[in-house]
């Protein structure tokens, strides 16, 4: 005992008690998926506060030097009663939800589970235990010091710990603002107790009675064509009467209570004397109708598209092995495990960060769970390897025995999320995300992290080419840009099943509420040709002509990746600008062949534009040079829920042409990372471009990434107002300004600016044969990217194999037609 509290005593100085903004990483290793319940347990370094697995403590003791760690080892003792009408064949457990929530009684069931855990000081390189009891019998001077940073570590919360989402209820609603003052008109409405109508389509069920006037009108149609036909919806636009209750849910304990100001379900406290003034007694009235709550149940429950998507009408048989890993859900993460499980399948991402594990964990930095590089490759590696392809196993079988569940123990990616969500307003909470936009998130990150480096995004990245003819000169420009994904457009108007849909279309809105949902049946080749289809630009400004006319727009590949992801536009907006889902399937081939989309550029003896700049608009008062724009579109634009400084460059970028124009601007650049910002022109009073110091390091590094200089970059981002994408279009169409651009920023060495003179290589594109097979898709469950659930199919060797989760099965029927993503490889000469 004397020599361990020797050799404590001398370690006494590197020992630290967290303080209050210390990470403390207890739950996850920094280099693998060890955890506290793996088989060694987890180590934390008792000054760097970096949790480390048995495999890689040694490691970071011989890099640093440190020699205390506090061993945690955590052993499951209990786990939550499964239902007993639970199949245990990969099945949701038969007892249906009550309640909106995760982790409350009634509500979606979650895995409860208790550990018995014990906790050491463990001194290295020796391996020498100590307990607390031992501790106890040290010198106080040892025992105080290594107490309290054993008692600090231990009460600290983890850095996982707030994504760790053990509990959320749906149902929590807020008083409406409303509800307090509401103002009721007195205009003699009495509504009877039953037998109500909408008053303008006479629909019979899906009702709401507004709370102001007594109207009663139908609700929201839903993606799939059931619901209302929102009629309620556009009386409030009309009226700006707030609160709706929906009828068949009104008890004595209360009803649903709508605001549609506030867009959300709310509590009104005095909604009993609402009701009492149309002549309604809430203490006899009875429920008829479902609550948007059991609604909402019903729908993530539904036949029509979940169980269709995750197979769940078949006993799957599970895998385990080598890239058949599954991953814990951290409260909607669905979308990141969809993703980052087909990434992998990409050899460009296997030999950047797999094959490079054991060199890319050598030359870690000192803290690695902040380092992009080693979180990714831990997170590929632990996919990939097998490691933790193990069934979960399930305590309380016969004789106590443990037995394996049909879901794996899997890994939990806490640090890699929290990485690369960090400082994103949507990816760093635990609400749910498009999947396409984390897709194209990660891509930006691997980008900004392999400036100097091969790059893996590469596989994906393609050349577009825009052939834009003026109908009146048929003079012609040509622009090349960037891009990693084809939206491939869903024509609902070519429906193969046109006629049925209609039919059904016809039936409810003559009321009849038994009308079942009819998916569209869209034909890919139908999809395909809308997007190789000529555009037409009505309001073109023509540098030949020197005035606004008509254009075509043609859109083709001037190069083909080696992998290609197709997204399928199923999310849009209805004419009252609410996003909707389109229920559609579509029979998305095998193999494809797009070489008949490939651009062939500029034609024999055809004239190119003339490369003149529009007049700006502007009044004639050259000192105050104020964009003139069309206040009555800025409006609409703003009533619509748009910022200010939004609508002001949609109007003026799109010439004042109208608010459909301006429309489709506001939809193409809201993820544009200065939508809000305020609208910056050039020589305007008031503003300036963008300086040196003002240009995005981000997009620099995107745009250096793809093979230019820094000051092209700069170059090409002052001239668009610091826009990624429009600085990207415009550095294509000016290649050969660029390529005699002489350096001119300060900052560089002399052999550096020599080096810039070289003409640059251009972006760095992968091209060959057109002909591509499927290997994976991902596909989407819900009425809205923001909600729902994903899992995503891949295909290893001639098996699909379906990822939901934690859940890795052999597919019996993988639901191609439904998908979201699609991702091909080129298939081989």
């Amino acid at each position: 005992m004397s020599d361990v509290s020797e050799v404590l005593m001398s370690v006494l100085s590197t020992i630290r008690v967290p303080k209050p903004g210390d990470r403390v990483h207890k739950d996850e290793c920094a280099l693998s998926f060890s955890s506290p319940e793996s088989e060694g347990g987890l180590y934390v370094c008792m000054n760097s506060f970096l949790g480390f697995g048995s495999q890689y403590v040694d490691k970071h003791y011989a890099r640093t030097g440190q020699r205390a760690y506090l061993h945690i080892t955590k052993t499951r003792k209990t786990t939550k009663k499964e239902d007993e009408n639970n199949s245990g064949s990969g099945h949701p457990p038969k007892k249906k939800p009550t309640r909106l929530a995760i982790g409350i009684e009634g509500g979606f069931d979650v895995e409860q589970e208790h550990y018995e855990e014990d906790y050491k000081v463990v001194i290295f390189p020796e391996r020498q235990e100590v307990t607390s009891e031992e501790l106890g019998a040290m010198p106080d001077v040892v025992k105080e010091r290594v107490s309290l940073s054993m008692t600090g570590i231990i009460a600290a919360d983890s850095v996982s710990h707030t994504l760790q989402v053990q509990q959320w209820d749906g149902e929590v609603r807020q008083e409406s603002r409303y509800a307090a003052d509401l103002k009721q008109l007195d205009n003699g409405v009495k509504i009877p107790p039953s037998g109500w109508r909408c008053e303008v389509c006479g629909l019979q069920e899906n009702l709401w009675m507004n709370l102001t006037d007594g109207k009663i009108l139908c609700g929201r149609r839903y993606y799939d064509g059931s619901g209302g036909n929102n009629h309620a919806l556009l009386y409030f636009q009309e009226t700006g009467y707030p609160l709706a209750v929906k009828l068949g849910t009104i008890t004595p304990d209360g009803a649903d209570v709508y605001s549609y100001d506030e867009d959300d379900m709310v509590l009104d406290s005095k909604l009993p004397e609402h009701l009492s003034h149309f002549g309604i007694n809430m203490m006899t009235m009875e429920k008829t109708e479902r609550t948007m709550t059991e609604l909402e149940i019903a729908v993530n429950q539904r036949v029509g598209e979940w169980e269709v998507i995750q197979e769940s009408g078949t006993a799957l048989r599970p895998l385990y092995g080598p890239g058949l890993t599954g991953m814990k859900n951290l409260g909607n993460s669905c979308y990141l495990n969809s993703v980052m499980q087909v990434l992998f399948t990409v050899p460009d991402f296997h030999s950047k960060y797999v094959s490079n594990i054991d060199k890319i964990i050598d030359e870690a930095p000192s803290d690695p769970t902040q380092d992009f590089k080693t979180q990714v490759a831990k997170l590929g590696y632990s996919l990939l390897s097998g490691d933790y392809s193990k069934p979960a196993p399930e305590l309380g079988g016969e004789n106590g025995a443990a037995e394996p569940k049909d879901y794996q123990i899997g890994i939990a990616p806490r640090m890699f999320k929290a990485l690369v969500g960090r400082n994103h307003p949507e990816f760093s909470t635990n609400r749910q995300q498009d999947a396409q936009e984390f897709l194209l998130h990660f891509i930006n990150m691997v980008e900004r992290n392999c400036r100097l480096a091969p790059n893996p995004s590469e596989a994906f990245r393609f050349l577009v080419e825009e052939r834009i003819v003026c109908q009146q000169s048929q003079k012609a420009k040509y622009t090349q840009r960037v891009d990693y994904i084809i939206q491939l457009p869903v024509p609902m108007e070519q429906a193969s099943n046109i006629d049925e849909l209609q039919e059904a279309e016809r039936q409810r809105e003559n009321g009849d509420s038994t009308v079942m949902p009819v998916r569209a049946h869209i034909p890919f080749a139908v999809c395909l040709a809308a997007l190789s289809e000529p555009e037409l630009l009505t309001d073109f400004w023509s540098s030949a002509v020197q005035a606004k006319t008509t254009a075509t727009k043609t859109t083709r590949f001037a190069s083909f990746p080696d992998h290609l992801i197709i997204q399928i536009k199923k999310f849009t907006f209805g004419l009252d600008w609410v996003p909707k889902k389109l229920d559609v399937s579509i029979e998305v081939p095998d193999t494809l062949d797009l070489s008949t989309l490939r651009a062939t550029g500029q034609r024999r003896g055809e004239e190119l534009l003339p490369e003149v700049a529009p007049p700006p608009l502007m009044t004639p008062d050259a000192e105050v040079k104020a964009p003139v724009l069309d206040d009555s579109t800025v409006s609409q634009l703003c009533d619509m829920g748009f910022p200010l400084e939004a609508c002001r460059k949609a109007v003026y970028y799109t010439g004042n042409t109208g608010i459909d124009s301006a429309m489709n601007w506001v939809m193409g650049h809201m993820d544009d990372p200065d939508f809000s910002a305020p609208l910056v022109l050039p020589g305007c009073s008031g503003g300036t471009t963008p300086t040196m110091e003002s240009v995005s390091e981000d997009h620099l590094a995107t745009i250096v990434s793809m093979g230019f200089s820094r000051e092209q970059a700069t170059k090409a981002l002052r001239a668009t107002s610091n826009t990624l994408e429009r600085a990207v279009d415009w550095i294509f169409s000016h290649l050969d300004d660029l390529e005699s651009m002489e350096v001119s920023e300060g900052g560089r060495s002399a052999g550096e600016s020599e080096a810039s003179r070289e003409p640059p290589p251009g972006p760095c594109v992968r091209d060959g044969p057109g002909k591509y097979e499927l290997f994976a898709f991902i596909s989407h469950m819900g009425t809205s990217t923001m909600c729902g659930h994903y899992v995503c199919h891949i295909k290893k060797d001639q098996q699909w194999v379906i990822y939901n989760d934690q859940k890795v099965c052999a597919s019996e029927k993988p639901p191609k037609d439904l998908g979201y993503l699609y991702f091909y490889r080129r298939m081989a000469e």
